[in-house]
């Protein structure tokens, strides 16, 4: 029986490598930069500190469908960083201040990225309920809640610290850059 389960979570935690992966390279390949999707994706490990604490504290065991539940997750987290990240960048382009870019992504993206985490809280409620799928509930509900509010907070910082590093001509192409280039 610990073979199986040592299977499955090895299995899991490839199939959790290979997706970050694959999140990297689409975001490098949207956002044209290799640092970019590293501030993206940052919040993906900020899940652990909703998950681990609600397991231990919900007497729930940390399975195979936690662990789903987790790899699930990071795909709802990249989205909300690439809201953000995206309007910053959208603003800038506009001639919009780095500081100020930053606090409008933060405030105007925030209704979509909480609506997105409650709608997840609101059926992972629902399958909290089926004893088999506690641990995929307690995953989704309680990380979602936790990298949802550091996420906000995170990923406009560390955008705004990379911008300032960089330059705003380094992450915003302006339309007339040459060979059509995508911003």
């Amino acid at each position: 029986e610990w073979q199986v389960t040592h299977d499955v979570f090895l299995d899991m935690g490839i199939a959790f490598g290979a997706v970050l992966v694959l999140i990297y390279l689409l975001v490098v390949g949207w956002f044209r930069s290799f640092v970019t999707p590293m501030i993206i994706m940052a919040p993906i490990p900020l899940t652990l500190i909703g998950i681990v604490p609600a397991h231990a504290l919900g007497g729930v065991f940390f399975t195979a469908t936690s662990m789903i539940g987790v790899i699930a997750l990071a795909g709802i987290i990249v989205r909300n960083s690439i809201l953000l990240v995206d309007f910053i960048r959208l603003e800038l382009k506009t001639g919009e201040q780095l500081d100020r870019a930053v606090i409008k992504a933060a405030a105007v993206r925030f209704r979509p990225i909480a609506l997105t985490a409650a709608a997840l809280v609101v059926g992972g409620v629902v399958i909290l309920l089926v004893p088999v799928f506690q641990g995929l509930a307690v995953a989704l509900i309680a990380g979602v809640v936790v990298s949802t509010a550091l996420t906000l907070i995170v990923i406009p910082l560390l955008y705004y610290m990379y911008v300032s590093t960089v330059g705003i001509a380094a992450v915003v192409r302006h339309p007339q850059s040459k060979q059509g280039e995508r911003s």
